[in-house]
């Protein structure tokens, strides 16, 4: 006899994380992708990243998987700082592939996302707001479910008690030994543990056993190094 989740892929017991066959790409944290429905964040769907303002700790989570994600372009909207293309280049991720849109105005930057997203015309998007209206976060939901976009709204971290669409929704910290990431929504169980994600460069890895040290991603390296310049001041 077939079990309940085995009638639908899109069915999953509220204990289990969901499955089905919906698109993501690695994030390049191996504790992480355990973690996601998937195994990576989503495409064709919005995914929140909350963070303290100021502290990169978004860049340095994403990195890993912009790194990976092999041709189109990377937008960059409306980033707090001016990019540091050095940092993306130590990535493998050409300058010619990033597209920097500073904006003046709350209204510009929403024209500028929906019609990135409506027109499909970036590999990835990356959304910095701290002010964004719930029926704006739900259109943009939306209209990249008409896509295969990797989409992230980058959003401060004072936001993580108000409701979202957003299918995936992280919040990350930096601290001593890399970051720190709770999933605050994600389909299927809750996730209650916050992660931690160690990021070779620090010395705290230096008495890691071997064991633990294992599933490290291999590009964290370069991209922690990087990362705290990605955004310079």
């Amino acid at each position: 006899m077939s079990t309940l989740e085995h009638l639908h892929p899109a069915l999953w017991r509220a204990n289990q994380l969901a499955h089905g066959d919906l698109a993501t790409t690695d994030t390049g944290y191996a504790v992480l992708r355990a973690e996601l429905p998937g195994g990576g964040w989503p495409l064709g769907r919005m995914t929140e990243i909350l963070s303290e303002p100021g502290s990169a700790a978004e860049m340095r989570l994403l990195l890993p998987a912009l790194s990976q994600i092999r041709s189109g372009p990377i937008a960059l909207l409306n980033p707090p700082h001016i990019p540091q293309i050095a940092a993306f280049t130590a990535q493998q991720i050409p300058a010619q592939r990033l597209l920097w849109l500073p904006t003046q105005k709350h209204q510009d930057s929403l024209w500028a996302a929906e019609q990135i997203i409506r027109h499909g015309s970036c590999a990835a998007l990356l959304f910095w707001q701290t002010a964004i209206r719930p029926e704006a976060l739900r259109r943009l939901h939306l209209l990249a479910q008409q896509t295969q976009m990797a989409f992230f709204m980058l959003r401060p971290a004072n936001v993580a008690n108000n409701p979202s669409p957003a299918l995936l929704r992280v919040q990350v910290h930096s601290v001593s030994y890399g970051l720190q990431v709770q999933i605050l929504k994600r389909r299927g169980a809750q996730s209650v543990a916050s992660l931690p994600l160690y990021l070779p460069q620090h010395p705290y890895l230096a008495g890691l056993s071997h064991d633990r040290a294992q599933g490290l991603p291999q590009d964290v390296a370069r991209s922690s190094q990087a990362a705290r310049d990605i955004l310079q001041s």
